[in-house]
């Protein structure tokens, strides 16, 4: 324990001083109880109040009861209050209490997160299981649409892509083959990629994501619709007719 500092430890014997009935540098207090040399240092009884109830108390009572209230009185007076005293007999302090509540945060904090696993990985896993079953029975019950073998010397007419391809073809009938081919479809992409820095709303609801689902839908139907004319409105030579007039002129 760190020493006690020497004005504390002075304050301390003058206090101890002061309750054993001899005040630091004080007189005594008379054995009658009267008011001479009372001193009134804060803890002790005013000696006008002394006075009043000595008088009120032989005024009324006789001497002998006199006598047994004046000396209750003085030993009330003079009684030294209990003193608390810690290791080595420090006088120790109680400041304050502070309560755990205060200081602790005992209730737990609700949060929208949750681990990969098992609550990601086992629904992507049991999907996985579902598409593949779907697949294996699909496969089986629906014959693929298997076109006659390629020959070399003969060229159809027209000529189409994969249907996932006829948009970047539509595109090669419009524009220059590097625009088409490059700078379009590398703008769009570039653009996809910028929408989460501009749109950094955390919500996953979509009626609070406006921005970001309006970029995704006009590039999903700009694409959409480049796919569409390129199967069902380009005839022999690629160019532009009408299904229901001319008949559709490709085969998935």
């Amino acid at each position: 324990m760190s020493d006690v500092p020497e004005h504390l430890l002075r304050r301390s014997a003058e206090r101890r001083a002061a309750l054993g009935g001899t005040p630091a540098g004080g007189v005594a207090a008379p054995a009658d109880g009267g008011a001479t040399g009372a001193v009134d240092d804060g803890e002790k009884i005013p000696a006008h109040l002394l006075q009043r109830s000595q008088t009120a108390t032989q005024a009324g009572a006789p001497a002998g009861a006199a006598a047994a209230a004046t000396a209750t009185a003085t030993a009330v007076a003079t009684a030294p209050a209990p003193v608390a005293k810690g290791p080595e007999g420090h006088t120790q302090r109680l400041l304050t209490v502070v309560k755990a509540g205060s200081i602790q945060d005992v209730k737990a904090t609700p949060t929208d997160k949750v681990h990969v696993w098992p609550h990601l990985l086992v629904g992507e896993f049991v999907a996985s299981l579902a598409m593949t079953a779907f697949l294996l029975v699909f496969s089986a019950v629906v014959n693929a649409p298997f076109l006659a073998g390629a020959n070399f010397n003969f060229t159809p007419n027209p000529s189409k892509a994969p249907w996932y391809f006829l948009g970047l073809q539509e595109l090669l009938t419009m524009f220059h083959p590097m625009v088409a081919g490059v700078t379009i479809p590398g703008m769009g992409i570039f653009g996809l990629m910028l929408v989460p820095y501009s749109d950094k709303n955390p919500s996953n609801h979509p009626e609070d994501r406006k921005l970001a689902i309006s970029i995704m839908t006009l590039f999903l139907m700009f694409w959409a619709v480049l796919v569409i004319i390129g199967c069902f409105f380009r005839g022999p030579g690629f160019n532009f007719t009408f299904p229901w007039r001319d008949g559709v002129f490709f085969d998935l």
